[in-house]
């Protein structure tokens, strides 16, 4: 079973540009709106609407609230999303290729650091 947004979520997320470095993806939803648990690599996120989301994984939620350009670093990680906000969410994703350095102290959704 595949773990990549753009395969397990297609009507949600996009590839838009891809090298051998990177890749980027637009993601694109509605209130109400949930995507199936995928994998993203080391990310930034670059939010283009503000958004309020529920991140989920291994019985751990955070709710993530980003206005419009407030980029943010993305640590390597599985988890599934949903929209509980109001409002669309528009965002791109601009994923590393590079071997991550997974931390243990890694945190779940993007983080200012």
């Amino acid at each position: 079973m595949s773990s990549d947004p753009a395969v397990v979520d297609p009507e949600l997320y996009r590839v838009v540009f891809e090298n051998d470095r990177v890749r980027v993806l637009e993601y694109r939803d509605k209130p109400g709106d949930r995507t199936h648990p995928h994998r993203h690599p080391d990310s930034v996120l670059y939010p283009l609407s503000s958004f309020r989301r529920r991140i989920s994984a291994d019985g751990r939620d955070v709710e993530v609230v980003l206005a419009p350009g407030q980029v943010r670093w993305l640590d390597a990680q599985e988890h599934a999303g949903e929209n509980i906000g109001d409002t669309e969410t528009h965002a791109l994703f601009v994923e590393l290729k590079e071997p991550s350095a997974r931390r243990p102290d890694a945190t779940l959704g993007p983080s200012a650091h």
